[in-house]
């Protein structure tokens, strides 16, 4: 497994990269940056007589910018100061808005000027990223965090003029959490998944859900604390928590340790959320043989976990931690997640396989128990391929995997989960949202925090941020639990006490907001 220092370090450039484009790079120093945005970055190049926004030649016969450079056209060239301007021809207007200089050809095209040459673009007074909830046919367009123009012509949707896989009979288009969804005729709604154009079945995200409350603050800790489980349980209900998250294999000795935790938490009124830490490699350390192999393994320590829970009172299984996120299931540790072919394709039946059994197990001993899957960074599309049948190749008709808790981990460094990022780098998505819709079960954060470098009044903040959006948004987003690793790190990295003294700034933050929003 890979330590979690490891991980995250070796995701800093991931979180560092996420920069969003109004028209793109085309080699200038700084590529990424619209017109706009590189007048806003120097203030000090505003002119006091520079163009309105919004002239454009023709008519006008020069357009003046805010460093007082004139631009003029001239035979279908773009000139400034004089001088032509990039490879520019056959240019039918030329517009300053907003602070940037764009351009247009003959065949409808925007580019805008980014400092030495130009990028394509759509017309920015169309007026930038579409406002959420925007839909078709009641706006003409949708723009979305790409630039990219969405239209419905004739029950089909277009992407900048192309078709967007094979959509017919289209009623109604939604621009709703950082995504293009889409509902037919039948009225089955799906999103898509911005893979080859491909639409995933889903619910009208739009739709409020809220989840049975009574376990939303969580807390992460550790089979072989030296807490008593009656200390454990008055730790938590001290700082209001109401679920407690702990990981077990079928060892004996860690299953009794996790019986006698379970056992004061039953009679405390205390949710206990288990992790069955089954991984996907064999006791010397290899990937398990086959996928039936692995399925019975994980059927094996499935059933064993939640027989010996079950009389306590334990519900809910978490069915595997971070296995998209193992060396031999994740083709690059810098990859979103947001693609299947960022998983390794000849690993994931046996992935697969030990997801599978793991609830089949639990399931057995414990029918009415909920398992979970858990998923990192922006992994949708691990989740979208186990959901759907598929391999990370493409290909499909495999054994599907369907939990009933959508688990996540959601460190700083992986990105706001309201907004992370696509493939490391792109506009963000409402990952809570796509799962509410995709997937149609509760959400679990069971693991959140900030990185071990960071200070104890920086963590403190974060809490706070993090308690308040996820606090927000519990109500809408089917978020059952949000569970802060950890309890007891035995150092200030990422735990909230040491040794039964609470650090004083993350705990007070948590602690603070906990007792001023009620669990309800």
């Amino acid at each position: 497994m890979v330590k979690r220092r490891q991980f995250i370090g070796g995701l800093t450039a991931l979180a560092g990269s996420y920069l969003l484009s109004a028209c793109g790079g085309g080699g200038s120093e700084d590529g990424s940056a619209s017109p706009a945005a590189k007048v806003a970055a120097n203030p000090k190049a505003k002119a006091s007589n520079a163009s309105d926004s919004g002239t454009t030649i023709p008519p006008a016969g020069s357009i003046t910018d805010n460093n007082g450079a004139v631009w003029t056209l001239k035979n279908g060239s773009v000139y400034k100061n004089g001088s032509k301007a990039g490879n520019t021809y056959d240019v039918s207007l030329l517009l300053w808005y907003n602070g940037g200089i764009y351009h247009e050809g003959t065949g409808g095209q925007f580019y805008g000027w980014n400092g030495s040459n130009w990028s394509a673009c759509l017309d920015p007074r169309m007026g930038g990223v579409s406002a959420d909830g925007t839909t078709l046919p009641s706006s003409p367009y949708i723009i979305d965090k790409s630039n990219s123009m969405w239209t419905l012509v004739n029950g089909v949707i277009y992407r900048d003029g192309e078709t967007v896989g094979n959509t017919y009979n289209v009623t109604l288009v939604l621009w709703y959490g950082g995504k293009v969804w889409h509902c037919g005729t039948g009225g089955q709604f799906y999103v898509n998944a911005d893979v080859d154009g491909q639409w995933r079945p889903s619910s009208d995200p739009r739709i409020a859900v809220a989840p049975a409350p009574g376990s939303f603050y969580g807390m992460n800790g550790h089979f072989d604390y030296t807490y008593t489980p009656t200390q454990l349980v008055s730790i938590l209900k001290a700082m209001n928590c109401t679920s407690y998250r702990v990981g077990v294999t079928d060892d004996p000795d860690q299953l009794n340790a996790v019986v006698k935790i379970a056992k004061a938490f039953q009679s405390a009124g205390l949710t206990l959320l288990v992790l069955i830490d089954q991984g996907v490699y064999d006791a010397p350390g290899r990937v398990m043989a086959s996928e039936s192999i692995a399925y019975s393994r994980g059927f094996s320590t499935g059933s064993t976990v939640a027989n010996a829970l079950k009389p306590y009172g334990v519900t809910i299984y978490e069915c595997g931690n971070e296995l998209t996120r193992q060396d031999a299931t994740v083709v690059d540790f810098t990859y979103a997640g947001t693609k299947a072919s960022d998983f390794n394709n000849d690993n994931w039946p046996i992935m697969r396989g030990v997801m599978r059994g793991m609830i089949d197990g639990v399931k057995s001993a414990q029918s009415s128990a909920q398992c979970g899957i858990n998923f990192c960074v922006a992994d949708v599309g691990a989740a979208d391929a186990l959901w759907d049948g598929m391999q990370p190749d493409g290909s499909g008709g495999y054994p599907t995997v369907r939990w009933d808790i959508t688990t996540w981990h959601n460190y700083e460094v992986y990105g706001d989960l309201f907004d992370v990022g696509t493939d490391g780098a792109g506009p963000g998505f409402d990952l809570a949202t796509y799962c509410k819709a995709r997937y149609g079960v509760p959400f679990i954060v069971t693991e959140w925090n900030t990185g071990p470098e960071q200070t104890e009044s920086y963590r403190a903040n974060y809490i706070s941020d993090r308690l308040a959006a996820f606090y927000a948004a519990r109500k809408t987003h089917n978020i059952q639990s949000v569970m802060y690793y950890v309890l007891d790190s035995g150092n200030n990295a990422y735990g909230i006490m040491i040794n039964g003294s609470p650090i004083s700034a993350p705990y007070n933050a948590f602690t603070n907001f906990t007792s001023a929003h009620a669990d309800n």
